[in-house]
């Protein structure tokens, strides 16, 4: 807590221990989002950048984890929304995303990727973050009343996908 203050004051080295130490937290957030190394820490480097621009915004030091994953979310999110559209060019890198999407855990990331944003971010924050409803809440500022719905339709929506998956495999 005395790092966050500190660095609530504008110690720079402060924050840039803050980063270090949430360094693996931060990057396995983006890889989540856009299943690429190389993406990921361009979403690490972005939310370093962007804590370091607003850290004095944080008004309550309790609260550096919830506002730090909360920027990362936030660049990871308008990242996959540039690179969406992007499409593979070579055969080597079609071909490892064919492969890859044969496995469970690569078809489950995938059919989440394609959920909308708002079941994405509360499914991914519950079950791979073990983050709470009310932790959920206030990462994303909505209320847990949301939060709740979104999850059980973010579910309910992957199951659909699931099934569609399995069915047109």
């Amino acid at each position: 807590m005395v790092l966050v203050k500190k660095a609530i004051k504008g110690n720079s080295k402060a924050l840039e221990l803050l980063l270090q130490k949430h360094y693996e937290q931060l990057y396995r957030n983006a890889y989540l989002y856009v299943q690429n190394k190389e993406d990921s820490l361009d979403i690490v480097q972005e939310t370093a950048y962007q804590a370091f621009r607003s850290i004095k915004s944080l008004k309550k030091p309790e609260y550096f984890m919830t506002w730090l994953t909360k920027i990362v979310i936030h660049c990871a999110m308008n990242h996959y929304r540039q690179r969406k559209d992007v499409i593979p060019l070579t055969d080597e890198i079609l071909s490892k995303q064919t492969s890859r999407s044969t496995e469970p855990a690569y078809e489950l990331m995938d059919a989440i990727k394609e959920l909308k944003e708002s079941f994405r971010t509360t499914l991914i924050l519950f079950y791979y973050h073990d983050y709470s409803i009310k932790m959920i809440s206030e990462v994303m500022e909505l209320p847990e009343g949301t939060v709740k719905t979104n999850l059980s339709r973010g579910k309910q929506a992957l199951r659909k996908c699931l099934k569609e998956e399995m069915i047109h495999g």
